[in-house]
């Protein structure tokens, strides 16, 4: 009887403890390296596509981020307002703009340095209206090394710019430029390629004429980038970490 009795309660808490656990939705909004890829662009792999994979039953990822857009072209294209639209209390809105907005031979995505802050300042405001959770990246770094083979940055002004909305917002904040850059000084300047979309002639068929490309992820890259960051959750957002599967610090 006490045995029945004692697994009776067990069941009860361990019951009650998964239904107190809320469901929440974490909304992607950003550019082509975070975003999800057609068919025809494999290996191109944006690293919101492995991130869905790393959460448990509790969470639902929504990637909203979209091919060659600023912070500019997500607001008018109704991107932002589509993630309004959707998101509620208890949400997170993980933010990554600046490849885009930083491109002034592109006016159509350009954003001047003062018009980016707003539009970063305006999701993050509105976020926080909803009751939901904004987080701020810096843009993902570009692969590219100085000549005795370090590092370089790649977005040294807009990543400045994030970082200064989210000290002034006092927002959840990850540097994915300087984390991103420091992943690939530990591959090395040839090394580094086997991240990102990078084939020979005839090496894939979405791509006959090859492809050198520094900026997008092919699947391990994008894999990775996502593993940093989910390894960045576990430390800043208790309530995220615990609702994170199959990931070895």
């Amino acid at each position: 009887m006490k045995k029945s009795l004692f697994l009776i309660t067990i069941i009860f808490i361990f019951s009650f403890s998964v239904l107190e656990k809320k469901k929440i939705t974490i909304f992607m909004a950003g550019d082509s390296t975070m975003s999800i890829k057609d068919s025809k662009a494999f290996p191109e792999t944006g690293w919101g596509m492995p991130f869905i994979h790393f959460w448990d039953s509790t969470v639902t990822v929504v990637n909203k981020a979209k091919n060659g857009r600023s912070t500019k072209t997500f607001i008018s294209e109704g991107l932002w307002q589509s993630i309004m639209n959707e998101a509620k209390e208890g949400d997170y809105v993980i933010i990554q703009f600046g490849h885009n907005d930083e491109s002034k031979t592109k006016q159509e995505r350009y954003a001047t340095p003062d018009t980016f802050k707003m539009n970063l300042t305006k999701f993050i405001s509105e976020t926080r209206a909803k009751k939901a959770i904004p987080i701020l990246f810096t843009p993902v770094s570009r692969r590219k090394f100085d000549k005795v083979g370090n590092a370089v940055e790649t977005h040294a002004e807009y990543s400045a710019l994030v970082k200064e909305v989210a000290n002034e917002q006092k927002v959840i904040f990850f540097d994915l430029d300087e984390k991103s850059r420091a992943l690939y000084q530990k591959f090395g300047a040839e090394n580094s390629k086997w991240l990102f979309l990078q084939l020979q002639t005839g090496e894939h068929p979405n791509y006959p004429d090859g492809k050198e490309d520094n900026t997008h992820f092919n699947e391990l890259g994008a894999r990775l980038i996502a593993q940093l960051i989910l390894s960045e959750i576990q430390t800043l957002i208790p309530d995220l970490a615990e609702r994170i599967i199959k990931l070895k610090k």
